[in-house]
């Protein structure tokens, strides 16, 4: 004998089950805001790019600064300001969507500085490798600018699902047993 119950391990099985599929749904619902703010993304990074091509100033200033810091051209550094702009309003939208949908029992669906903070942080890495995603289809695979960032998207969206799961959106502990309950 295994000292363990058939309904035990049926029940172990189940919950495990559960699990799974609750991470399957939570992905593809994260996936779906995804989606909303990479419309966002995208058309907030095409009208930063845009205006910034468009205004001389802009060139002026951007030209100026990759001479002084030697550290690539102006077009370079407009790919780089302008997915900071479209990173920085989409991540805002996503930890909001987020918390209240994808993470709601984790969250209690309550906006916090401290979590937004977390996910802000645990966003910089999505932002690398969408930035480092970006720059390497662009300039070095010499993809279409519209093209490498959608790839740029897409290599993001691993890292960010990872660590909003594991990192941002974890489980809430609560002394009662019951982890989920709303606040």
């Amino acid at each position: 004998m295994t000292g363990i119950s058939r309904y035990e391990r049926v029940r172990t099985r189940l919950l495990a089950g559960w699990q799974n599929r609750a991470i399957g749904i939570k992905a593809v619902v994260f996936g779906l805001i995804g989606v909303v703010n990479t419309l966002v993304d995208y058309g907030v990074f095409l009208l930063a790019r845009a205006g910034f091509d468009a205004s001389s100033g802009a060139l002026a200033a951007f030209d100026a600064f990759a001479g002084f810091c030697q550290c690539g051209s102006a077009a370079t550094l407009i790919l780089i300001a302008s997915n900071t702009i479209s990173w920085i309003v989409a991540v805002t939208g996503s930890y909001i969507m987020n918390s209240s949908i994808t993470f709601a029992a984790e969250s209690g669906r309550k906006l916090r500085w401290g979590a937004y903070l977390t996910f802000v942080l645990s966003g910089v890495a999505g932002w690398l490798a969408n930035t480092a995603t970006l720059l390497v289809a662009a300039e070095i695979l010499l993809l279409p600018v519209w093209f490498a960032k959608l790839c740029a998207i897409g290599a993001s969206f691993v890292v960010n699902f990872s660590l909003s799961h594991f990192i941002v959106f974890r489980p809430r502990s609560n002394p009662a047993g019951n982890a989920h309950r709303d606040a």
